[in-house]
């Protein structure tokens, strides 16, 4: 995994849902930007869409104010397509150095052209 996070970002209270924690299409939105990330990183190429977020667990909530990054790695290039994991880790807010693993996924993209088609890696 890479020790630096694709994303970092602190949750507000716009994102939470009617429990009160971070909706989960939130953390899904940038699980999805982050593996994109590392994508781009990792092959050079300009557009990627995302096919499938396969394996996605979500283990504990985040709450607001949680410090929450993103970290990535590849782990399959294909000929067309790059599978990426994600994971995901919360710094409790009030706690500093307390960290959760809060979520984790696998994303599958396929580079694409200007038109939308495949496109060789």
């Amino acid at each position: 995994m890479n020790a630096d996070p694709a994303i970092r970002i602190t949750m507000l209270p716009r994102d939470t849902n009617s429990q009160g924690t971070i909706f989960g299409g939130v953390i899904l939105s940038y699980i999805d930007m982050a593996g994109a990330i590392e994508a781009h990183r990792r092959t050079g190429m300009e557009r990627f869409v995302t096919v499938a977020m396969r394996e996605v667990i979500f283990h504990q909530p985040v709450f607001v104010g949680d410090l929450v990054s993103f970290y990535s790695e590849t782990i399959k290039v294909g000929t067309t397509s790059i599978t990426t994991r994600v994971v995901v880790e919360a710094e409790r807010y009030g706690s500093p150095g307390v960290k959760a693993r809060v979520t984790e996924a696998e994303v599958i993209y396929v580079a694409v052209d200007l038109e939308g088609q495949k496109k060789k890696i």
